[in-house]
């Protein structure tokens, strides 16, 4: 298993924290779930997300083992590979080329799945044509965190995600992102034992004040 260093929480991050718990309730959720849905709204100060993304606590605990055993991590973008702090990454777009039905970011998915295999977590936030190859190729992933954003095709790609049965992490709007994408991995590399069912994590631990939040959806 890869030994992750401990983690040094910076003072605005944890003041940050106190206000997003201040305004929103998420101690019913899975501990993973908890960890990824509070992330991302840490990193887009954006409470809307705590309805919008969609999670499967199972599906988060397996690549959860599997990134601290060092699974290799693949992003669309140069920007998401810079937001994972705590991982190197495989990123191809800049060896990618487009052609006639391809776009550079499905070449670059097609160049990273041959670098690395099967039994990746896949990172995408950018690229919506990217999270569509990555459903179509047949990638076997432990994971797919799919939050690409834009008005074309984005909210489309994530419904396909969620219409594939692959594991995944994804949100319901057209919204998304660098930024978010990589808060979601990062949630899972941050955690550095594996919670439990039904504990939170100390940084998370006791009870939050405002509405539950409806986060966990089925993916059918």
């Amino acid at each position: 298993m890869t030994r992750t260093p401990a983690r040094t929480v910076h003072p605005i991050e944890q003041e940050s924290y106190r206000i997003l718990r201040s305004r929103l309730d998420t101690s019913g959720l899975p501990p993973l779930t908890r960890a990824v849905v509070e992330r991302v709204v840490h990193a887009s100060a954006d409470l809307e997300y705590a309805a919008d993304l969609v999670t499967d606590e199972a599906s988060l605990r397996a690549a959860h083992t599997a990134l601290h055993r060092g699974a290799p991590v693949v992003t669309d973008v140069a920007m998401v590979a810079a937001g994972i702090t705590r991982r190197r990454t495989v990123c191809r777009l800049a060896d990618a080329v487009a052609g006639p039905g391809l776009t550079r970011s499905a070449h670059a998915v097609r160049l990273a799945h041959e670098e690395v295999g099967p039994g990746a977590v896949w990172v995408i936030g950018c690229a919506p044509t990217a999270l569509f190859e990555v459903i179509e190729l047949g990638v076997s992933p432990t994971l797919v965190v799919g939050l690409p954003v834009g008005f074309v095709g984005a909210a489309e790609s994530k419904a396909a995600l969620r219409d594939s049965g692959l594991p995944a992490v994804s949100n319901v709007s057209e919204k998304g992102g660098s930024a978010v994408a990589a808060a979601a991995l990062n949630a899972l590399l941050y955690e550095t034992g594996a919670p439990a069912p039904g504990t939170a994590h100390p940084e998370n631990a006791g009870p939050l004040p405002g509405p539950a939040p409806r986060t966990t959806k089925e993916n059918s």
